[in-house]
């Protein structure tokens, strides 16, 4: 059952990497001319963010949309590998606290900042995290 909680787990967070990934793959495109002006503004208006550098709002939005990826494929991979290394219950009880913990802020983030989608991944993330952290303390004893 802990194993199947976990599997689940990871590929929430894989899904979850893809999902917010596509945003690298498409501009933002605007229906009406207050959107075009908005959007113009997003991406061509750069502003001095300190020693020197320039970025625009676009600049900032894709650094924290790339940050977002890294973290769930981070963890997917750092789960992928504890499970198929067989690491002892209390190493991955204290790592899925981490990420649960981790996950749980990142999902309260969303709710007050972005829209839909990051929410719902943010959510099922945090909610497999959750359960999976649940059911380490009953799963069978590993070799190690």
């Amino acid at each position: 059952m802990f194993r199947n909680f976990v599997f689940s787990l990871i590929t929430l967070q894989f899904l979850s990497a893809f999902f917010h990934s596509l945003s690298f793959f498409s501009s933002p495109k605007a229906s009406n001319d207050t959107e075009k002006q908005l959007v113009d503004l997003m991406v061509n208006y750069k502003q001095n963010v300190g020693l020197g550098m320039q970025r625009s709002m676009y600049d900032l939005f894709t650094g924290v949309s790339i940050c977002f990826t890294l973290l769930f494929l981070f963890s997917a991979l750092l789960n992928l590998y504890l499970l198929r290394n067989e690491v002892g219950r209390t190493h991955f009880k204290a790592i899925l606290r981490l990420q649960m913990i981790v996950f749980a802020i990142a999902f309260i983030f969303q709710i007050k900042f972005t829209f839909l989608p990051p929410i719902v991944c943010a959510g099922l993330v945090t909610t497999a995290a959750i359960l999976a952290w649940y059911y380490s303390d009953k799963a069978e004893p590993t070799t190690k």
